[in-house]
């Protein structure tokens, strides 16, 4: 064959055309795909190139990632979608009122901090608890600013504002004197009590322990509902002054100095110490304190528990439904398991109260008491196996054999007085 010259001189001319438009081909033709990404005006190119057959597969690759991207936003639109979902079952959380206690550290920790747990998941009324002192609490419902506080003494007779509260007794708690576990004393007497407070005894060898000084702690106020339980009981005056140089905010603090100390001694609640390694109970009376002698009377230190509210107050009605929620079986459990003894349980502590401040009375005073046989009856109607009845009874027995013998002296003494005068009128 032969090629006339203008042809061979115009083939690479075509030859190189036909190659570059294979090789556009594709791009061209892949163009107006990514094009709708970025603008919605179409290429004015893209409709020749797009009947091109080589375009086909190069159309398929772009198409995948663009089809890509609403899929992946998907999951991002059904995130906010979660959030709603959870929004009623917060609002059917918070149902109730939330309601605002304060008290005493005692208190908090021993009655309040388990029940006020179980209160929620049982009632879904959530109780805020603002632990500090005694008169804290009292002051706060006063003002407004709780619904109701707990203490370990009822009003104060002296504050008359305290007289616009009302004290619901709830429970029944030992006070204990506590010291550290080092200390070798194991046990305390009532009138060793009354004189460690009055700064007559401040050795523990008068206790039977190392000849050390008795380093005494207690609340620094004195309206502290734990001291002043103590003192009412021992000195029958809850604001008596006592030799006591360390003092301290509150128990919580009171109790965290007595464990670093081996000489240390101070007062504070039976369901707030038990089970505490760091700290030893002392018996009384030779009586450990326990949930069990609280409850029969033997263990003669304890004291009720009260809720202190305003019957005006915003939510009485919802503190009084917590009070008689108290009383049901869920609720009693956890007083037993916290060292509380329900008060319904302990209704013939509250009987025998007279008997048995007329029996501190005589171990701190020492004199017998003016009606032995009564305190002894009152006290077997209580605690039929205590100690203290015990005690009661054979002192009972005592004052009548003095009275037997008394008087067998007397008559013995006015016979021969008789037979005397007889022989003087004689002779």
């Amino acid at each position: 064959m032969i090629i006339s010259r203008p042809f061979r001189r115009a083939l690479p001319r075509a030859l190189f055309l036909a190659i570059a438009s294979c090789w556009l081909a594709p791009a061209l033709a892949a163009e107006p795909a990514a094009v709708p990404a970025k603008s919605a005006t179409p290429a004015p190119v893209a409709a020749k190139p797009a009947a091109a057959p080589a375009a086909t597969p190069a159309e398929a690759k772009p198409a995948a990632p663009a089809a890509a991207k609403p899929a992946a936003a998907k999951p991002a639109t059904a995130k906010p979608a979660a959030k709603p979902a959870a929004k009623p079952a917060t609002a059917k959380a918070a149902a109730g009122p939330t309601l605002i206690w304060r008290g005493d550290i005692a208190s908090a920790r021993g009655l309040m901090n388990d029940l006020a747990k179980q209160y929620e998941r049982e009632k879904k009324v959530r109780i805020q608890l603002t632990p500090f002192s005694t008169i804290s609490g009292i002051d706060a419902v006063l003002q407004g600013s709780a619904d109701f506080a707990g203490s370990l003494r009822p009003n104060h007779p002296k504050r008359s504002e305290e007289s616009g509260l009302t004290f619901i007794p709830v429970a029944w708690d030992g006070l204990v004197m506590i010291t550290s576990p080092a200390n070798p004393v194991s046990g305390i007497s009532i009138k060793d009590i009354w004189r460690v407070y009055y700064g007559r005894a401040d050795n523990w060898k008068v206790l039977g322990g190392n000849d050390k000084g008795i380093n005494m702690y207690a609340v620094a106020g004195p309206l502290d509902g734990v001291e002043y339980a103590l003192r009412w009981l021992i000195f029958r005056n809850g604001d008596q002054r006592v030799a006591v140089p360390r003092v301290y905010l509150n128990t919580s603090k009171l109790e965290e100095g007595v464990t670093l100390d081996p000489s240390g001694l101070g007062v504070s609640t039976l369901s707030n110490t038990a089970g505490n390694p760091k700290l030893k109970l002392l018996k009384v009376e030779g009586v450990v304190p326990s949930t069990a002698s609280v409850r029969d009377g033997s263990y003669p230190l304890y004291t009720p528990v009260y809720v202190a509210l305003r019957e005006d107050g915003t939510n009485a009605a919802a503190v009084k439904e917590f009070i008689a929620w108290l009383d049901t079986p869920p609720a009693r459990a956890t007083l037993l398991k916290r060292q509380l003894v329900p008060y319904a349980d302990g209704l013939a502590l509250k009987a025998g109260d007279e008997a048995r401040l007329a029996m501190i009375e005589t171990k701190v005073n020492e004199t017998p008491l003016s009606a032995p046989a009564a305190t002894a009856a009152a006290l077997s109607r209580v605690a039929p196996t205590s100690t203290l009845t015990q005690d009661a009874k054979a002192q009972a027995a005592e004052a009548r054999d003095k009275k037997a013998a008394t008087k067998k002296a007397d008559a013995k003494a006015k016979g021969k007085t008789d037979a005397k005068a007889g022989d003087t009128s004689g002779g």
